[in-house]
């Protein structure tokens, strides 16, 4: 039965994947995270062959026991012989548990590794990464393909030691009991081979269409089943559609499921009946062989017990090229995520920030985002499509400095490049030309780690994970006790509200924090901010989204996050940030006006129009 399942397992592989080609030095990559395993491999190799070895072992045993045993009527021989193929059962089933330990050690461990460095690696990509990343295509690489490419040494390389192993002890053995059989019964492999690869090819092109088909039922599930998607679907929805919408897809995977099952069926009839065929023809010609003297009796029974175990080896060896490819080429893949180099990363010699009171320098920034072949991978996109222009400059020679401890707001239209500026001090992009410094040296030459560290930003739509209160503020410091729980909370004006919550710190926000009105989520994000103690404060467009009564908690919150730290923040309302030391009036990417509120209103430039045009507005 292993046999047979190892063989359906193999011709369901999809067959096109043995014409791709892998890059260079792919297999010398591979050994290299098999090197803390070589112990393990080492045993588990030997395992596998003893385990194969045992193969011929009772066929052979059921020869001795019929012609020396049962047919001369010596009982003793029956005895022992029984015995020991019931001691050779017993080994091989602690072998079998030998080789699995060994296997879940090595398989397990390498999922391990490569799931760690992937996650690692995928963690270091600059935003611009995540921008075009499809996060489904993303979690695939950590899942199928690190499980595809652990088969590599432990499936896949069991199998081909076993089952040449298994070919080679068989075929000899058969070749030295009867050649006429051994021959006559190769020769029935096409009549073998030839039905079980077509329904091979035929379940992989149902299994491919099976996974496609559950990608998209599950995308729609995941779709309608976030906060987000469940509230449109409620204000927007039609039921009877949806649940038309969802019967079709999840329809389709039930008609393939019950093709797939069929056909499996079908495969396992026809591997079992065309074993069983040979069997007789083998029992048919061997037992007239042995009615003319040219055989034993006992012979006759071995050579059709080691037929069984011939045809499982050759199935699985008629593919080893699938097999070994789709291996590789899962690992290929994963490579394909671990060589995408990070954009922004540390430079050689980067060193720590340590400043209390920064002044920032922005000097003569130009920036334009990056194209989708700089920062991603086609195949992590759903729907990649090749750019025919890029997106052009965002920021035109942008020059201001943020003198320690003050408060820079940053106004402008819409698509005016104010976010992207916010953006750039925490290098969530890198500057494409220019430069910005805190205290006179580059953020580039200072660590990622230290340069952010140093940073706290608050955007218009809060981010809170799907955890208690206490756990989405102690992200921005793990040790924090209690007390410094509530002394941030008082700060940023909700702790009286949660302090009403019957569970307190602990209550559960719910996905994206949605169980929080806007107001509530915005002054969390700020207590978050005062944990982590940062010198320099981004606020883009934190109030953007608030009513009046909102408004003005959150404004008052700020206060206490803007108290002796430098910061730049990004406003839509004007009247939010007419007491600023400096004002930036950003339009298409350039600082058109610069000054206090009251030196621009006189101006009666860009800046006047927006603050008139709000002040009819109200």
């Amino acid at each position: 039965m292993h046999g047979n399942w190892m063989a359906m397992r193999s011709l369901t592989q999809d067959q096109s994947v043995k014409n791709q080609k892998l890059k260079a030095g792919t297999v010398k990559r591979i050994l290299t995270f098999a090197k803390p395993y070589k112990a393990e491999l080492l045993f588990f190799l030997i395992a596998v062959v003893i385990d194969s070895s045992l193969v011929v072992a009772t066929p052979l045993l059921l020869r001795t026991l019929i012609d020396k045993g049962v047919i001369p009527h010596n009982g003793a021989l029956v005895t022992r012989v029984a015995l020991i193929v019931g001691l050779i059962a017993v080994a091989d089933a602690l072998i079998n548990m030998v080789t699995r330990w060994f296997s879940a050690q090595i398989g397990e461990g390498l999922i391990y590794d490569l799931r760690t460095q992937v996650f690692a690696h995928v963690q270091s990509q600059s935003i611009a990464f995540f921008t075009r990343t499809q996060t489904g295509a993303l979690i695939s690489r950590l899942n199928s393909d690190v499980i595809g490419a652990q088969q590599a040494f432990t499936s896949t390389l069991s199998g081909v030691v076993s089952n040449l192993l298994s070919l080679i002890l068989v075929a000899g053995a058969m070749m030295t009991l009867s050649w006429q059989i051994t021959v006559i019964s190769l020769c029935l492999l096409p009549i073998f081979l030839i039905p079980t690869k077509w329904l091979g090819r035929k379940l992989a092109e149902y299994t491919r269409k099976s996974f496609n088909l559950n990608a998209e039922m599950s995308s729609t599930m995941t779709e309608r089943f976030n906060v987000s998607g469940a509230l449109l679907v409620t204000l927007y929805g039609e039921p009877e559609v949806e649940h038309s919408i969802f019967s079709s897809k999840a329809g389709r995977v039930r008609d393939m499921g019950i093709q797939i099952a069929l056909l499996n069926r079908i495969f396992f009839i026809a591997i079992t009946s065309i074993a069983a065929i040979a069997t007789a023809v083998a029992y048919g010609i061997g037992g007239h062989l042995a009615i003319n003297g040219s055989i034993t009796v006992g012979t006759l029974l071995a050579v059709t017990a080691l037929l069984a175990r011939l045809y499982g080896p050759l199935t699985g060896l008629s593919n080893i090229r699938v097999d070994i490819m789709t291996a590789l080429v899962s690992f290929e893949r994963v490579f394909e995520v671990l060589d995408l180099e990070p954009m922004v990363k540390d430079r050689p010699g980067a060193k720590v920030l340590l400043t209390k009171e920064p002044e920032i320098a922005f000097s003569h920034i130009s920036f334009a985002y990056p194209t989708a072949s700089e920062i991603s991978l086609a195949s992590l996109e759903g729907v990649a499509k090749p750019e025919i222009v890029d997106s052009g400059r965002v920021l035109n020679d942008i020059s201001f400095t943020a003198v320690a401890g003050s408060f820079t707001a940053i106004v402008g239209p819409s698509g005016a490049g104010k976010s992207t500026i916010s953006g750039l001090l925490p290098r969530l992009y890198d500057v494409s030309s220019g430069s910005i410094t805190i205290d006179g040296t580059d953020i580039r030459d200072f660590t990622l780690e230290s340069l952010r560290g140093a940073i706290g930003v608050v955007t218009q739509d809060s981010h809170m994970f799907h955890d208690s209160i206490a756990m989405n503020l102690r992200y921005a410091k793990p040790d924090a006790t209690d007390a410094e729980l509530r002394s941030a909370c008082e700060s940023a004006q909700i702790w009286d509200f949660i302090s009403t919550l019957p569970n307190g710190f602990e209550t559960v926000v719910g996905e994206r924090g949605h169980r929080l009105s806007g107001g509530e989520k915005q002054r969390l994000a700020i207590a978050r901010l005062l944990l982590k103690a940062p010198s320099i404060v981004i606020l883009d467009e934190a109030t953007a989204h608030l009513d009046s009564e909102n408004e003005a908690l959150v404004q008052e919150a700020l206060k206490s996050a803007l108290v002796g730290r430098t910061s730049i923040v990004i406003a839509h309302r004007l009247s939010t940030i007419s007491h600023a030391d400096q004002i930036l009036v950003l339009e298409k990417g350039s600082v058109v006006e610069s000054g206090r509120h009251e030196e621009l209103v006189a101006k009666k430039g860009l800046y006047f129009d927006l603050y008139q045009r709000q002040s009819l507005g109200n």
